[in-house]
C-alpha cells in the first residue's frame, strides 16, 4: 500500500502543517472544478457521438491543464516543503529531496 493509499485509507494525512499551496488554494481549487467540467463535456462528447479529433482535442486540453496544476502544486511544495526541510536538514531533508524527486519522476512518465 502506498503512502497516498494509507492516507486516503485513514484519513489522516501525515504531512500535517501549513502546506506551500495553501496561500493558493482557491485558485487551485478553481482550476481543478474547470477540469472537472471538461471530464463532464468530455462524457457528453462521447455520448453524443462527436468526432474523434474533436474528443481528442479537448482530451489534450484537459491533459495540459492538469500538468498546469501538478507543476504549480510540485513548484510550491519545493519552495516551501522542501526548502523549510533542507533548513533543517538531517534525515528529514532526505526524505523531502527523495519525495520531490519521486514525484517528478511520476510526473515525467505521465
Amino acid at each position: 500500500m502506498t503512502t497516498a493509499t494509507k492516507t486516503i485509507a485513514s484519513g489522516v494525512d501525515e504531512h500535517s502543517g501549513s502546506h506551500g499551496y495553501i496561500s493558493n488554494k482557491e485558485d487551485y481549487q478553481r482550476r481543478l472544478r474547470r477540469i472537472e467540467g471538461q471530464a463532464r463535456g468530455l462524457q457528453g462528447m462521447v455520448q453524443e457521438e462527436k468526432y474523434c479529433i474533436d474528443i481528442l482535442t479537448q482530451v489534450a486540453a484537459m491533459t495540459s491543464a492538469l500538468e498546469s496544476v501538478a507543476l504549480g502544486l510540485l513548484n510550491e511544495h519545493i519552495s516551501h516543503c522542501v526548502v523549510d526541510a533542507a533548513a533543517t536538514g538531517g534525515d528529514e531533508a532526505k526524505a523531502k529531496l527523495q519525495e520531490a524527486s519521486d514525484a517528478i519522476a511520476r510526473l515525467v512518465r505521465s
